[in-house]
């Protein structure tokens, strides 16, 4: 009997927080219109940054996926997610690999998170590393690939992603970090500011340059770059920081259309 009771009640358990978890997730469906002005990262950020006293500015503005550097686009893709254009949000293989790491360590800190996935977060989630999160997560991935072509995932994820202190989105941190277009990033550019994305506001330079040659030996064996543009890019100091950068003033840009 007791046996019973306790499947019984598991099932019970099981069922509720299901409901629990369809009953919050999202509506993803309206981002096939609408540019996201804001995210649950950013409104964290601000609270934090508000708690601890810290001024400034948010910097975000929208570009459309073809004013975005085709050089930013691959150093982003075979840093975060090679397999980006091929899986339906969720890399099985390096899920499992995470989950076996986590298991191991009892850490829950690999994660295995694909673009859509680190989109899903970003967009609408806290940054905690509790399964019932990663749950939610992978749920909303899936939601958004339901939903959404590739590209227009891809580009929301560009313009939303934190790239610093403040700074949200490539065309920010172009701008920030480069003093030009997003448009305007050349490989050596783009691979920096891919170096970035793991740990956007306390990565030291040595890691920086170090995940920045990283990204460029990829790109070079894939044929993106020969064995003298790799050569000497990763010789080049890592980059000249902007003294104060520019204010943006965020701009209505239609969604993709694709």
């Amino acid at each position: 009997m007791k046996k019973v009771f306790y499947s019984s009640l598991f099932i019970t358990l099981l069922a509720a927080a299901g409901f629990y978890l369809y009953a919050t997730l999202p509506d993803v469906n309206a981002l096939k219109q609408k540019n996201p002005k804001s995210t649950a990262l950013m409104e964290l950020r601000d609270a934090e940054y508000k708690k601890k006293n810290i001024r400034g500015q948010r910097q975000h503005i929208w570009v459309a996926y073809g004013a975005i550097s085709d050089h930013l686009k691959k150093a982003v893709l075979v840093s975060e997610d090679a397999a980006f254009f091929s899986h339906k949000g969720v890399d099985i293989n390096e899920l499992k690999a995470a989950l076996k790491k986590d298991w191991e360590t009892m850490s829950f800190n690999r994660g295995g998170s694909t673009i859509t996935m680190q989109l899903a977060k970003n967009l609408y989630l806290n940054p905690s590393k509790n399964p019932l999160r990663k749950l939610k997560e992978i749920v909303i991935a899936h939601q958004l690939e339901q939903a959404l072509a590739k590209r227009r995932i891809f580009e929301i994820y560009l313009n939303v992603v934190e790239w610093g202190r403040n700074i949200y989105g490539i065309e920010a941190a172009a701008r920030h970090y480069f003093g030009k277009s997003a448009a305007a990033l050349d490989p050596l550019e783009s691979a920096t500011l891919a170096a970035l994305l793991p740990s956007p506001r306390n990565s030291k330079e040595r890691s920086i340059l170090n995940r920045r040659n990283l990204i460029l030996s990829r790109l070079a064996s894939v044929g993106y770059l020969s064995n003298e543009e790799f050569q000497r890019a990763r010789q080049t100091p890592l980059y000249q920081k902007v003294e104060e950068a520019p204010q943006l003033v965020p701009a209505d840009e239609e969604p993709s259309d694709s």
